[in-house]
């Protein structure tokens, strides 16, 4: 089966080093990797700019793409891979929509300017706006300058809340397989026990992980969830962190509330973003 993955890019260094990590991540896997770019124009600025300058910008950056694309054909030498490139003048996360359906992509793999000089962000606004808006795929965030290392060991938080349908959790058993990772289950501990629900839910993904070699945590609540996954990736040296966004879910809470101005939410690693 062939994957189809998309990656947004800026040209900068830090889009290619996102491009890097996706190419070493799929290598041994039948690949059609896109490269957009959106040529976006402010409406207050069209006044002011004449037709043929909008067509030199888009010019401009097909000939960038052209390039990016011999860049990654040299570089990777992969007979399993093939490259495409999209330029559009729609909005990033409109032409990443559409590009999902039109080209059935299955990933989403972008960079990270990571903290700010102010250590407040731990996310670039185009990342954080796709993030919270891409329901239709996963989406692979990788840090600013991180060199590849194989995932081996993946970090899933979950509260047991929710059931976990076998589709959310494709991409991450995708990964699993290609490097034979171990999946550590993680959960804070904010009850004294489980209720049925969760007991159940957690039974449910037992038996979904039960070909795989997974382990379940328990942490006991001393900080903000942001801290003690933090923590976690940290102690047990975690290669990728994977989270189901949905509606009251951590992903949605690290996204929207305080927690990233207040003490950031800063991964040092691959962030996987599961839509519901």
């Amino acid at each position: 089966m062939k994957r189809h993955i998309l990656l947004p890019t800026d040209f900068s260094d830090n889009a290619w080093n996102a491009i890097v990590y996706a190419l070493k991540l799929f290598k041994d896997e039948y690949c059609t990797f896109y490269f957009l770019h959106s040529v976006t124009i402010k409406v207050s600025m069209l006044s002011n700019l004449s037709n043929r300058l909008i067509k030199t910008m888009e010019q401009d950056a097909m000939k960038e793409l052209l390039a990016l694309r011999e860049l990654a054909e040299t570089s990777d030498a992969n007979a399993n891979h093939d490259f495409q490139i999209i330029l559009t003048t729609d909005e990033l996360y409109r032409a990443i929509k559409k590009a999902i359906l039109e080209w059935n992509i299955e990933m989403v793999v972008m960079g990270t300017k990571g903290a700010s000089g102010a250590k407040r962000f731990f996310l670039g606004s185009n990342t954080v706006n796709i993030s919270k808006t891409l329901n239709d795929c996963s989406l692979l965030i990788i840090p600013e300058e991180y060199d590849f290392i194989e995932p081996k060991q993946i970090a899933l938080p979950t509260d047991y809340n929710r059931f976990y349908d076998p589709k959310e959790l494709r991409q991450v058993k995708v990964i699993a397989d290609l490097f034979n990772s171990k999946l550590r289950i993680i959960h804070i501990n904010e009850e004294d026990d489980l209720n049925n629900i969760q007991k159940y839910n957690l039974s449910s993904l037992q038996n979904y992980l039960d070909t795989y070699e997974y382990s379940i945590h328990w942490m006991p609540k001393y900080a903000k969830k942001a801290k003690e996954i933090h923590d976690f990736v940290d102690e047990l040296e975690i290669d990728l962190l994977a989270m189901v966004r949905y509606k009251h879910s951590w992903v949605e809470k690290i996204m929207n509330e305080p927690v990233i101005q207040n003490i950031g939410f800063h991964p040092k690693i691959p962030f996987l973003v599961i839509p519901e």
